[in-house]
C-alpha cells in the first residue's frame, strides 16, 4: 500500500478530488493532509472522506522537522501538493527525493516561479494573448516552479476569453488528469 500526504494551502478542490479517486483502491491511500491555512477549505473537504488534517505554521513548515515528524507517523511514500503555496524545505527533499510533485495551472517553463500562482497564472496568460494554456505535473526541486517535468496537457485560450474561464477550464485539466498521474507514478 502506497499512503499519500496531500498539503494544501486553499479550498481544497484538487484535494478532495484525489482523495475520492483513491478512496476505493487497494494499493494506494491518501493518509494525511497537511496545510499551512487554520482556514483552508481543504480541512472540510476531506473531512467525508476520515481523513485527518493539520494545520503547521509558515515557520514550522519553513523548518521542516515538525512536518517530517508527522510524515513519518503516517507512514507517507509520496507527497502531492495541491494548492499549496509555501516553499518546501530542504529537509523534506532530502527525505522525499523524486517523490514530492505538484501541479502548477499554466504550461511551465511560462508562467511559474515565485508569486505566480491561480488567479494570477491565468491573468498572465489572457493578458499575454496565449493561444493555448494548460497544466504542468512536476517533481518539486529547491526552485520554484523548476523540477523535471512529468506530464502536461492544454487546453485553447479564445482571444474574448476571461481569467475566469480560462481557470475554469484548467481546472477540468486539472481533475482529469492529476489523479491519473499519480497512480502512473506509484503503480510504475
Amino acid at each position: 500500500m502506497k499512503k499519500l500526504a496531500i498539503l494544501a494551502s486553499g479550498s481544497g478542490t484538487n484535494a478532495e478530488n484525489i482523495t475520492r479517486y483513491f478512496s476505493n483502491n487497494e494499493t494506494i491511500q491518501v493518509v494525511v493532509v497537511l496545510s499551512n491555512k487554520k482556514d483552508a477549505g481543504v480541512h472540510e473537504r476531506v473531512k467525508p472522506f476520515g481523513i485527518p488534517s493539520y494545520t503547521f505554521s509558515n515557520k514550522e513548515f519553513a523548518e521542516g522537522e515538525l512536518i517530517l515528524s508527522t510524515l513519518k507517523e503516517y507512514g507517507v511514500d509520496f507527497i502531492v501538493l495541491a494548492g499549496f503555496l509555501a516553499k518546501i524545505p530542504q529537509v523534506l527533499l532530502d527525505v522525499y527525493p523524486n517523490q514530492i510533485i505538484n501541479i502548477h495551472p499554466a504550461l511551465l517553463p511560462k508562467f511559474g516561479g515565485k508569486g505566480m500562482y491561480g488567479m494570477k497564472v491565468h491573468e498572465a496568460v489572457v493578458a499575454n494573448h496565449e493561444a493555448i494554456t494548460g497544466i504542468t505535473i512536476h517533481y518539486i526541486d529547491e526552485q520554484y516552479d523548476e523540477g523535471t517535468i512529468i506530464f502536461q496537457a492544454t487546453c485553447p485560450v479564445l482571444p474574448d476569453e476571461t481569467p475566469e474561464e480560462v481557470a475554469a477550464k484548467v481546472h477540468i485539466l486539472e481533475y482529469e488528469h492529476f489523479p491519473k498521474v499519480i497512480e502512473k507514478l506509484l503503480i510504475e
